[in-house]
Formats: structure tokens, sequence, C-alpha cells
């Protein structure tokens, strides 16, 4: 595939991709997406597979199961409330398919989150991560608690709204790459001058397998602009968010992300219908201890 088709493809897939998780509860078919690509069924059925590694169907089997899953963790949804609004048509044929794809019943899955971790609801992921023992899980509990008093300013605070260009990947492995694609056009631009750097997380990696997560490698502008092949527009909308300030390296975001879920439970908070995301305040490769200064955002109701 020559480099323009290639970024004229990605740019319809992230048309995809958005266009799907606004509609989860509607028809989602082969000819209904191909049309929102415009491609036809047949040749979008090899760009989709090509890009995502899944079909269409997979793919969007897997987002309406999952995000049923972050329901049944974080909200006192009903069964019935939840497969309607992810597009199933009954609760048998939900349960099934949630059952072949984390080997629990939705009512049990709820059930098992529960009685792990009470309401926290965050140490449990797709890959059965077990906590056998009471003794150890509250170890682990009040370590993590502990590890962020001492690593994380927190506060709740009302963010603006926020204008972004980005670059989409899946996979955390491409996440450098869709920067590297994202400053390399911003920059001529001088886009990068005063712009924020932010990634967006559109899945969970408690309940997504890591290799297929999606994120968004974001700057923020001041103005609109029409999309340039693969570099897509798109926004965060101004609202109430729990902020935490994290001085890290790397390989402790992940605990940073669960300890931040962990303080939002604990505290009483509920998780918006909206994605989390980072924001960057220095290269961490620029640190002489390798550390990044991070502000991570829940959006809350």
């Amino acid at each position: 595939m020559e480099q323009r088709s290639a970024k004229e493809y990605k740019a319809r897939i992230n048309n995809v991709f958005e266009y799907i998780d606004e509609h989860l509860d509607g028809d989602l078919s082969l000819i209904v997406i191909s049309e929102i690509a415009c491609f036809s069924p047949f040749h979008f059925h090899r760009i989709f597979k090509m890009i995502t590694r899944e079909t269409l169907n997979d793919f969007v089997t897997r987002r309406r199961i999952e995000k049923s899953a972050l329901e049944l963790i974080h909200k006192d949804h009903g069964i019935t409330e939840i497969f309607m609004r992810y597009g199933f048509n009954d609760k048998s044929s939900f349960s099934r398919a949630f059952k072949k794809y984390y080997g629990l019943s939705p009512t049990d899955f709820r059930k098992d989150n529960a009685r792990r971790i009470g309401r926290i609801g965050q140490l449990v992921s797709k890959n059965g991560q077990q906590y056998p023992y009471r003794e150890q899980y509250l170890s682990v509990i009040d370590n993590l608690k502990k590890w962020i008093e001492m690593n994380a300013a927190i506060k709740i605070k009302e963010l603006p709204h926020m204008e972004l260009a980005y670059v989409s990947c899946i996979g955390p492995h491409n996440l450098t790459k869709a920067y590297g694609t994202l400053i390399n056009w911003a920059t001529p631009k001088g886009l990068m001058q005063e712009a924020q750097v932010i990634t967006i997380y559109h899945d969970s990696f408690k309940v997504t397998e890591t290799s297929k997560v999606r994120m968004s490698a974001c700057i923020t502008l001041k103005e609109t602009f029409q999309p340039e092949g693969e570099i897509g527009r798109t926004s965060i909308k101004d609202g109430k968010f729990i902020v935490g300030r994290f001085e890290i390296r790397p390989e402790e975001f992940e605990k940073s992300w669960t300890g931040l879920f962990l303080w939002m439970n604990e505290n009483g908070y509920k998780k918006a219908d909206r994605e989390p995301f980072e924001i960057y305040y220095n290269n961490f490769n620029d640190h002489p201890e390798k550390i990044a200064i991070t502000d991570f955002c829940i959006p809350i109701i």
C-alpha cells in the first residue's frame, strides 16, 4: 500500500472508530460501516482487518462486551439496561457472549469484582490476576494507598474545553510512532510551541487485552483545523475531573492509574462516560532520573 493511500485509509478508519463508539447500541453491520468509510464492503473488510488485526464483527463485539464489563465494575445499572445500551438483542445472547469472553456470566463477573475488592473494582483484570487470600489482598491495597499518598497530589478540577489534533494507534508499542507522526506534522506549522501533549485512552487495560488497547496521541490547538490524512481532529469536553499530578518513572504509570481509580472509589466519586487521559509536562528522556511529570485525569459525574 503506497504511503498516501495508507494515510487516507487510516483517516477513514479513524472516522469508523468514532462512529462505532457513538453507536454501540445501533446497526454496525459491514454494509453500514463500509458506507461510513466510503469503501465497498469487500475492500473495507480487508483494510479494516489489516489495520486492526480483527474483523469488523470481532471488533464491534469486543467493544460492546468490554464497555459492558466497565459498566458492571463501575456502575449500578441493571443487566437489562446494560445489554440494551450496547446493542445486544436479549439477556441470554449477551450472557453467552460475555461468558465466552471473560469466562463468567455478567452477574458473576460483577459479584466477583465486588467480592474481591468491595467497590474498588480496579485490580481484577482480564488476565485474571488473583488475590486469593484476604490478608494478602488487604496488604496490596494498603500499600497502594500509601504509595498514592506519597507520590500523587490529587485534586478535583474543572478543566476547560480542549481542541486537539491526534494520531490514533492500537497497542502501547505503537504510541511512540504515533507521536512521531503527529510532531512531524505539527512542528513545521509552528503548532508545538505552546501545545500541551496528551494521550487519550479509548480502552481500559482492566478489560482489554494490552495489544488491542486503542490510544490517541494528541496535542492541544488554539483553533480548529481540517483533518489531514491520518492527522485527525477531536476535542475533550470541559467538565469535572479527578486530576492526579505524578512525578514517576514510565514503569509506574500502570500503578498510578490503578491507585487513582482506587482513590476515586474510596472517595465516593463516579466515572463519567468519557475517556481518561494523561497530560505531560516534560520529556522523561531529558530528565536526569528519567522522571515523567504527568497529570492523570479521570472524568467524573
